[in-house]
């Protein structure tokens, strides 16, 4: 909700998710980040190769991206993270891009994709992650803890009584307070 709902230079709308969701088919989304010179380039990749996905975007026939950054970002960055996500995508991708200035961003760079689109005759590639080598470490465990319980009453057992309202008994039929339709009913 982000995408749309915060105002920046290039606004996304709804009308933009509308058009690259209405692509169908599968619909990913994933974040990058990146700080330094090359924040751009590192933020595009970290989102294209996010863990978060599993399967990569390759193909997308639609792409919406919201580049979000400091005050001193610029739109050679912003062309430069659009290139490298453009590289990944199909041919006649609708790319659609947005670029939001967040003050407390400093200089740090994020970037949001959302890829749909993908042609389902062909299946997605599923990307390769390494496998931990290391054993989980044993669990420790713990002595039972003893519970004592106590046998004494937790409530009071006596059958609740409704208190009686008084708001009758105190009903007058001059009393301007009330109102009249509650008057005639007494």
């Amino acid at each position: 909700s982000e995408l749309i709902t915060v105002p920046g230079l290039i606004n996304l709308d709804f009308a933009d998710v509308r058009s690259i969701m209405s692509m169908g088919g599968a619909a990913l989304m994933a974040v990058g980040h990146g700080s330094g010179d090359d924040r751009a380039r590192v933020a595009a990749e970290q989102a294209l190769a996010s863990p978060l996905l599993d399967v990569t975007i390759d193909g997308a026939r639609g792409i919406l991206f919201n580049v979000t950054g400091g005050p001193d970002m610029s739109l050679y960055e912003i062309n430069q993270a659009a290139q490298i996500i453009r590289e990944t995508a199909h041919p006649d991708v609708n790319l659609i891009f947005g670029a939001v200035i967040d003050e407390t961003m400093g200089s740090n760079l994020r970037i949001t994709v959302i890829a749909t689109g993908f042609d389902q005759s062909v299946p997605l590639r599923h990307m390769t992650r390494p496998v931990a080598t290391q054993r989980p470490a044993p669990m420790r465990q713990e002595e039972p803890v003893e519970v004592s319980r106590d046998s004494g009453p937790v409530r009071d057992n006596a059958p609740a009584t409704p208190k009686r309202d008084d708001a009758r008994a105190k009903f007058r039929p001059d009393d301007l307070e009330i109102p009249a339709f509650l008057r005639r009913k007494q």
